[in-house]
């Protein structure tokens, strides 16, 4: 499943998990991923994620309006070194926490 979502102990943080290709075929799996859930921080876990177009970025973006825009908390993990090429030249750094 190239989606998977859980959700914290303490039900403060969803964590969602790509895997595989994120992109526009993803759109509607990822939306309900977070779009389901009651709460404002969200964790985005791409460590099983190859790839990822501008789509994903999209995606992300939305995701981030959902969660509250400026006084969101969502943290971008684990992606590899292109990934993390992609979302530093978008200066998705600015806008989510990624480590």
């Amino acid at each position: 499943m190239p989606i998977t979502t859980t959700m914290a102990a303490d039900n403060s943080t969803v964590n969602i998990a790509v895997s595989g290709r994120f992109d526009f075929n993803l759109h509607k799996d990822f939306r309900e991923a977070y779009k389901q859930q009651d709460v404002k921080a969200y964790v985005i876990d791409l460590a099983g994620t190859e790839y990822m177009d501008s789509s994903a970025l999209g995606m992300l973006l939305l995701l981030r309006e959902h969660a509250g825009g400026d006084s969101s908390d969502i943290k971008i993990i684990n992606a590899n070194p292109e990934i993390s090429k992609i979302l530093t030249i978008s200066n998705f750094h600015r806008l989510f926490n990624v480590s």
